[in-house]
């Protein structure tokens, strides 16, 4: 079955194609079907788009909001986050909402707003003037009042620990690099891998080293393909773009773009000392880009800037100006001539 914004994956899988406000203009949210009810696999963003569609949806596959049982985010950014607490209220009952338990971090700075001075320094940090990062932050703002209202209450999951998805048992993996606390689910017994962010066709997920993110972001992730390259996968259900029918050649083919884009910060640094937003300016055309979009090119940027940190490949030292960082090759060593 295939209708305009839905399709059936499998007999108890439905895709769910929700619009976004942005350039990355759709979601995709997962309905699995199991005995007691539906499972609902991450949300969209609180638009009013965004809520016609579900309705839409829910109607043409005969589907009560009191048969969704429970709510599964594979991670908290707002598309995947943003329509939990709004399902919760379109039922007597509230439906639980389950989140990874490695994402409290992010709930608490980004939607309880306990980090705006860390994320004004930030923005500093990068390069931005104060005009500017107000703008970033106007955006940030923006977005964030699209995942209003929030859940009444969570129920936390643990990676290496099993979940009942529908009728599918599947073991919860962690997932860092595009969030810290990401979660994707496997089920074994099938080789189907509901994997969120973590890993999309045609476009790759945004790894980003942003004020409240762990050390290495990219390095973590990088590391975490590798270990599930491991993992026999036959079909993979994304958080947006195409199904993933070949796990391993893809994840081949993500991280042959972060060496490529490794490459060209190198490049970037060549000439001399740069701020994130110069290595920024070079490794995307940001005059194309949104302020919502400015904010990821400069924490993709950051998270190459210090993995190649991390190698000791590059090295950063803080100016006065705005407080930014600079961020440049390390100096060649010079040997010294024998007498």
């Amino acid at each position: 079955m295939s209708q305009a914004g839905i399709t059936q994956i499998a007999d108890d899988i439905i895709q769910a194609r929700i619009p976004l406000p942005y350039a990355l203009n759709i979601v995709n949210c997962y309905l699995l079907r199991g005995a007691a009810g539906w499972t609902l696999v991450d949300t969209g963003l609180n638009t009013g788009s965004a809520r016609a569609e579900w309705r839409a949806a829910l109607q043409n596959l005969g589907i009560k909001p009191a048969d969704i049982v429970k709510i599964v985010l594979t991670h908290l950014h707002p598309d995947h986050f943003g329509m939990a607490g709004w399902w919760q209220r379109q039922t007597e009952t509230p439906m639980p909402v389950y989140l990874p338990e490695g994402e409290l971090p992010l709930l608490r700075q980004l939607y309880q707003r306990q980090n705006a001075a860390e994320y004004h320094k930030w923005l500093l940090n990068c390069g931005m003037a104060e005009d500017a990062a107000r703008k970033l932050e106007n955006a940030l703002h923006s977005t964030r009042d699209l995942t209003q209202p929030h859940p009444v209450d969570y129920r936390l999951l643990h990676a290496d620990a099993r979940i009942q998805l529908g009728a599918r048992e599947c073991l919860a993996i962690h997932a860092p690099g595009h969030s810290d606390g990401q979660l994707i689910f496997y089920d074994e017994r099938d080789k189907l891998m509901l994997c969120g962010d973590h890993v999309l066709m045609r476009i790759t997920p945004n790894i980003g080293s942003w004020s409240h993110s762990q050390a290495d972001p990219l390095g973590r992730f990088l590391a975490s393909l590798h270990d599930l390259a491991e993992l026999d996968v036959r079909l993979a259900l994304p958080g947006h773009k195409g199904l993933i029918m070949d796990w391993r050649g893809r994840i081949t083919e993500i991280i042959q773009h972060h060496q490529d884009r490794l490459a060209e910060t190198r490049l970037a640094l060549a000439g001399g000392a740069r701020t994130t937003l110069d290595v920024a300016s070079r490794l995307f055309a940001m005059e194309r880009l949104t302020p919502h979009e400015w904010r990821f090119a400069l924490a993709e940027s950051l998270a190459h800037l210090e993995y190649l940190g991390a190698l000791g490949e590059a090295a950063c030292q803080q100016t006065h100006e705005h407080g930014a960082i600079l961020w440049s090759a390390p100096a060649q060593h010079k040997t010294s001539a024998k007498a």
